[in-house]
Order: C-alpha cells, then structure tokens, then sequence
C-alpha cells in the first residue's frame, strides 16, 4: 500500500539551532514543492496558480504539532530539566510554562525562491555539516575572553557587522548550546525524497512533468576525454572549476627561488 501524500508535503527539513550571536535560535528550513503526486502516482497534482498555502493556518498547523509532541516528550519522561527549570519536572508547572506559547502567533515565512531552486540548496547546503561558529569569525582569546564577529540583522550597511567579547565561560555555554544529542538527525527526509520509495517517486515525477533524466555524473578517472582534453582530476571544492596541477613537489625537494639576474662577467 502506498502512503497518502499531499500535494504540498515537505520533501526536505533542516534544523538551524543559532544566531549569529551563538543565541539559542532554534528554527526549521524546508523545501516544499509546488505540487505531489496523487495517491496512486498516476498524476502530478499541482498547487493552485498563485497560490501556494496559507502562511497563518501553517503557522497555527505547526504551533499545535510541536507543542503536542513537546507534551508527549514530557508525559513519556523524555526531557530533563536543571537548575532553575528543575520545577518543570513536575507536568502542572510544564503545563502553565506552554500556555502562554499556545496564545502567541509562531513565525512560519514562505516564499518563492528569487532566483530558483539552486540558489536554495546552495544556501542550505552550506549549513548541512557547518557548527555554530567558523574559525574565521574569531578574532581573540584573552584575558577578557573570545572576541568573534556577528551580524545585527536590526541595523543596515556597515553597522550590522559588529564584534562581540564574552567570558569564555558564557562563550562555551553558547557553543554547546548547539552541540545536538548523539543519533539526533538534523535533516530529515518526505514524500518524493523518502528513503524508501525515493528512486521510484523521483522517476515517476520526472515521467509526469515530462523532464529527462538527469546526467550521470562523470568519473573524473575514468581516462575518457572531452574534445581531446583529459578530464580534470582535481576539482575547486569551493566554485566547483577544474584545478590545474602547476607543478609537483617530490618529497624532500627544495622550491627553487626566481632565478636573479646573472653577474656581469
């Protein structure tokens, strides 16, 4: 039996824990598409013209699945609390904390890509593997603490990039902040990109909407050749171009200095 899949299911959910400021920011990135397959896979079932979905009824729809899922965590002894939240423990107290999560409207923003789907997976693709701090946002560590850089997003221009110093303490307990539990699955997959039914739904989709199959891609050492060049095989991690080999370096080799300009004789 096939599962029943909407039109509008996620197909792709990535958990975002920060902000620039290492705040705990937790957040959701998803990629939805404008349509599905019907329940019987016969048909591609698109989203209306214009219209994708109802911003506040998903915010709504999301605010009462979490914190569902939150009260099921709790009533099943699965969260712990220390320290000053150590009464949270007791389900009257969880109970009267979530009620003012359950008045106020939850933020759920949705929206077209402006330049198309690749500019989307490039940008969640840099978070995939990436903590919550790079190395080349610190700036020092002293006695004052770690100095790092950050974005005010609630200014414009040259004033949003700031610097911020704080005790390496309160530094570390930022960063861990965002260290996930050990089996914790940060990017999940539905509908068309399931796992299990990812090879068949992907190619019916294609077959629908009249799309080839994509390239395969080429092994870079396979030796076969393109308009008599050898494919290239190192490849720029960073913009993806073919990187040339210069020169190669034996092992114990001294690099050799421009060569000066020769003595007169």
């Amino acid at each position: 039996m096939r599962r029943n899949r909407g039109p509008t299911s996620p197909e792709l959910r990535m958990l975002h824990t920060w902000g620039s400021a290492l705040t705990h920011h937790p957040h959701v990135h998803g990629i939805v598409p404008g349509g599905g397959l019907a329940p019987d896979a016969h048909r591609w079932v698109p989203c209306k013209p214009g219209f994708f979905l109802s911003v506040r009824v998903l915010s709504r729809l999301f605010r009462r699945r979490f914190l569902e899922e939150l009260n099921r965590a709790h009533r099943d002894g699965r969260l712990k609390f220390y320290g000053e939240h150590i009464d949270l423990a007791d389900a009257d107290a969880f109970a009267d904390w979530l009620m003012p999560l359950r008045q106020c409207e939850w933020v759920v923003y949705a929206k077209r890509p402006f330049a198309g789907p690749e500019q989307v997976l490039a940008y969640l693709s840099r978070y995939t593997h990436r903590v919550a701090i790079s190395n080349s946002r610190l700036l020092a560590l002293d006695d004052r603490g770690v100095t790092f850089r950050w974005k005010d997003y609630r200014e414009h221009g040259r004033a949003r990039h700031k610097s911020m110093t704080l005790p390496t303490e309160e530094f570390m307990r930022r960063f861990l902040l965002h260290v996930l539990p050990s089996g914790f699955h940060r990017i999940r997959h539905y509908g068309l990109l399931a796992n299990a039914n990812r090879q068949h739904d992907i190619a019916a989709a294609r077959d629908l909407l009249h799309q080839p199959p994509p390239t395969p891609p080429a092994d870079p050492g396979d030796g076969s050749a393109d308009h008599g060049c050898p494919r290239p095989t190192f490849m720029c991690r960073l913009c993806g171009a073919p990187m040339l080999v210069i020169e190669t370096f034996a092992r114990a080799q001294h690099i050799r200095g421009p060569p000066g300009s020769s003595p007169a004789p």
